[in-house]
C-alpha cells in the first residue's frame, strides 16, 4: 500500500475524525472563577464602557504557541488570533476565534475554533463565540450607531508570553524605538490604533490597571499552582547542587535543573536561567552559561519553570567544591540571617517599608561583635542595610509580575520574593538568596523554605550524587 493511499484512508476513516475531535483545554480553573473574574472587570469598567482584549498571535515556524497572560486569565483559551469582548452594559462576553483549519489540525491535532462554539461554551462559561469577522460589526452594535459611544477599554501595556515580564518587554520597546531601522509600534499600540482610525467615535482608555489590581491578589488555587512551581524550581535547583563540581559547566547545571521541570510537566522556563560561577554572578541578569565552575568560586542560581502558566522565583548560592570558607561562611550566615528578618515582619497591613526597617535594625543588632575576614566584607554588610531592593517584586505569571506590593499595605494573597543581596566591587562578588512569600490571612508563609538555605543542608545537598554523575556529557571535552 501507497503511502498516499495509507494517507487517504486514515483521513476517511471513523477512529481518525474522532482523534480528531479530541481537544485541549486547561483543568486548573472552573467555569465560576473565570465568570467571577469577567464580572470585575464589568463592575470597573462600568455599565457604559465595553472591554476588549486580544489574544497572543500565532508563531511561525515549529514554536509551540503560548497564549498571552491577561487573555488566559479571563477565559482560559489557548487559540491563537483570538478576542474577548466584555460588554458591561449587557454584562456579557463574546469570545471571537478564527475558523477551522483542517490542514493544521490534521498535522498538529485539534485546535478550539469558531466552528466549536457549543463546546467553548460549555468549557468557559463566555456567553457567545463567535468568528474574527464578526468582531468589527460587534463594536459597531455596542452602541455606535448612537451616540454617545461607549467607552473602549483595552490593554495599554504590552502583553506577556511567557518568559516574558512586563519590565523587560517595556525596555525591549524602547531599545527597538531608538533603533531608526526598526522603530516598529507595539502590538497594542497597532490595535489601539486601529480601533481609531475605524470607531473614531470610541474614547479608548486602558485596561491594564484593572487587570493588573485582579493579577495582584492571587486566588486559592493560583496559589496552589505558584507552589507547585516553587517546589519544581526548588528540586530543580537542589539537582544542580548535588551535579555542581571543579570543572563542570554553568549550562549543565541548567540542564540538571530542567531535567526537573520536565520530568515534572512544566512547559518549560519561566524566565531564562540565571547561573554565574565565580565573578559571572556579579551580573545580575548573566544569562550566557558557558563558563566552567573554578574551585573555591561560589555558583549562584536563579531558575524556575513555566508550570501552568504560572511561575515562581528562587535563587541560591553555593560553593562549587562543597564547602563554603571562612569568608564565604561569613557573608552567607549575614544573607540567610537577614532573610529570615525580613520573613519575621511580613502580615496583613504592613508595608514593605516597615517591614525593611524593623528587619534593618534586627540586623544591626546582629552585627554586633561579628568579625569579618575582610574590611570590605563588613563595608558591603553594613551599605545593605540602606538598601531598599531586598523586598522586591510580586510573582506570578511572570516573574515580575504586575500589580505592586511595595509601599503598600499588604494583603492575603499576595505573592512576591524576599531577595536580601549585598555587592562587594572590589572582588567583584554578589552574595543573595530569594525566596517565595505569600501573605496569609495571619502572616506569611515561605513557599520555597524547604530549599536548603542553612548552610550545613547547603554542603550536606553538594555531597550527594546529581544526574550529571549519573549520566554524564556524552560529548567529550567541553
Amino acid at each position: 500500500m501507497t503511502n498516499r493511499l495509507l494517507l487517504i484512508l486514515l483521513l476517511a476513516s471513523p477512529l481518525f475524525t474522532a482523534a480528531q475531535e479530541k481537544h485541549y483545554y486547561q483543568t486548573d480553573f472552573t467555569i465560576e472563577e473565570f465568570s467571577a473574574r469577567r464580572a470585575r472587570v464589568y463592575d470597573a469598567i462600568g455599565n457604559n464602557a465595553i472591554a476588549v482584549v486580544q489574544g497572543a498571535r500565532g508563531l511561525a515556524g515549529f514554536t509551540v504557541f503560548r497564549q498571552s497572560n491577561e487573555f488566559y486569565y479571563l477565559c482560559g483559551v489557548e487559540s491563537a488570533h483570538a478576542y474577548l469582548l466584555l460588554n458591561g452594559r449587557s454584562r456579557k462576553t463574546t469570545l471571537y476565534l478564527p475558523h477551522r483549519d483542517e490542514g493544521r489540525e490534521a498535522g498538529e491535532g485539534k485546535s478550539l475554533s469558531a466552528e466549536d462554539a457549543e463546546l467553548v461554551i460549555k468549557l468557559t462559561g463566555v456567553d457567545n463565540v463567535r468568528g474574527l469577522e464578526f468582531l468589527s460589526a460587534d463594536l459597531v452594535g455596542a452602541d455606535l450607531i448612537k451616540p454617545p459611544a461607549l467607552a473602549l477599554y483595552t490593554p495599554f501595556s504590552p502583553a506577556e508570553n511567557g518568559t516574558d515580564s512586563r519590565d523587560e518587554l517595556l525596555w525591549g520597546q524602547a531599545r527597538a524605538a531608538s533603533d531608526p531601522w526598526d522603530g516598529q509600534p507595539s502590538r497594542e499600540a497597532s490595535f489601539i490604533k486601529l480601533i481609531k482610525e475605524r470607531f473614531p467615535q470610541f474614547e479608548i482608555r486602558d485596561l491594564t490597571p484593572t487587570l493588573d489590581a485582579m493579577r495582584l491578589i492571587k486566588s486559592p488555587k493560583e496559589i496552589e499552582l505558584i507552589r507547585k512551581a516553587t517546589q519544581l524550581a526548588g528540586h530543580g535547583i537542589m539537582e544542580a547542587m548535588r551535579s555542581t563540581a571543579p570543572g563542570v559547566y554553568e549550562y549543565q547545571l541548567d540542564a540538571a535543573a530542567r531535567y526537573v521541570f520536565h520530568l515534572n510537566g512544566a512547559r518549560g522556563d519561566g524566565y531564562a536561567s540565571i547561573i554565574g560561577g565565580g565573578t559571572n554572578a556579579f551580573y545580575g541578569h548573566y544569562f550566557r552559561k558557558t563558563d566552567v565552575l573554578k574551585d573555591g568560586d561560589l555558583v549562584l542560581m536563579d531558575y524556575a519553570p513555566d508550570y501552568r502558566y504560572y511561575t515562581s522565583d528562587v535563587t541560591r548560592i553555593w560553593p562549587v567544591n562543597g564547602k563554603f570558607s571562612k569568608a564565604q561562611t561569613e557573608l552567607y550566615n549575614y544573607i540567610v540571617a537577614y532573610r529570615d528578618a525580613l520573613f519575621k515582619y511580613i502580615k496583613p497591613g504592613v508595608t514593605s517599608n516597615d517591614v525593611l526597617d524593623r528587619a534593618a535594625a534586627d540586623m544591626k543588632q546582629y552585627l554586633v561583635g561579628k568579625q569579618f575576614s575582610n574590611p570590605a566584607h563588613l563595608k558591603a554588610v553594613q551599605e545593605g542595610l540602606l538598601f531598599r531592593g531586598h523586598f522586591q517584586h510580586p510573582v506570578g505569571m511572570a516573574v515580575h509580575d504586575v500589580g505592586r506590593v511595595g509601599r503598600v499595605p499588604l494583603q492575603p494573597g499576595m505573592v512576591f520574593t524576599i531577595d536580601p543581596m549585598i555587592w562587594i566591587p572590589e572582588e567583584r562578588l554578589y552574595i543573595r538568596i530569594e525566596d517565595v512569600a505569600v501573605v496569609t490571612a495571619d502572616g506569611v508563609e515561605n513557599l520555597s523554605a524547604f530549599v536548603p538555605s542553612k548552610l550545613e543542608d547547603v554542603e550536606r545537598v553538594i555531597k550527594e550524587n546529581g544526574v550529571i554523575q549519573f549520566r554524564p556529557p556524552v560529548t567529550g571535552n567541553q
